[in-house]
């Protein structure tokens, strides 16, 4: 074998390693194909510590409406929690106010056959927050989208978050995590007021990355 032959498995081989790398799975959870990118690992953090906390209630703002085929772009977040949840005995709820997100959410959770494990809920999220009575283990905010130029649109993005966070707070409990999306973002992202009204109000950051995850001062 000549020198350039070598030379060529060489970089094939590196090529192969960097990607390899880059790559960022939920293995074993997830199968290893769907790589979750900059939010695998506060995913993995979350998913942990609702496995040793025993969480039953998920609440999720904003179906990932591409389901797996979105684990890098988007996250995947209903799946996750879907599976999640029928693995521990728990349940989703899953509010968005566009039809056509929850229409293509419930196609890629059936898909995975997940359905039993999900509470669909067509509905602003505020209104449906406010009025959801019952503790909640975990918050997922991800709802009103963010614009990395539109200082309008991420005022009113960031806004939006505080004001859900603020309209679930009483069902929020010393066990309850809290996991905002899309924090890494100019100008603070959707957690930006939402994190600074929590971290006034007794809450802590535990991962502060793409996503921002928060706990109780207090839990253990």
């Amino acid at each position: 074998m000549n020198i350039a032959v070598l030379v060529f498995f060489a970089l094939v081989g590196v090529w192969l390693l960097i990607r390899l790398m880059r790559h960022k799975s939920l293995y074993p959870f997830m199968s290893f194909r769907h790589n979750f990118g900059k939010r695998r690992d506060t995913f993995r953090k979350t998913l942990a510590l609702l496995s040793g906390r025993e969480a039953k209630v998920l609440v999720e703002t904003g179906t990932a409406r591409i389901g797996l085929k979105g684990a890098k772009s988007n996250g995947a977040s209903t799946v996750i929690f879907a599976k999640w949840a029928r693995e521990n005995g728990a349940i989703l709820h899953t509010v968005d106010i566009s039809e056509d997100s929850i229409n293509a959410a419930k196609s890629e959770v059936d898909a995975q056959g997940l359905n039993d494990f999900v509470d669909w809920h067509l509905q602003d999220s505020l209104r449906f927050l406010a009025g959801f009575g019952t503790p909640m283990d975990f918050l997922y905010l991800d709802s009103y989208d963010y614009d990395k130029e539109d200082t309008s649109i991420q005022k009113a993005s960031q806004e939006h978050h505080l004001a859900e966070f603020k309209a679930a707070e009483s069902c929020l409990h010393d066990k309850t995590l809290v996991l905002i999306d899309d924090c890494d973002l100019p100008n603070g992202g959707k957690g930006k007021l939402a994190i600074e009204y929590m971290l006034g109000r007794g809450w802590k950051i535990l991962m502060n990355e793409y996503q921002v995850l928060l706990a109780r001062q207090n839990a253990d």
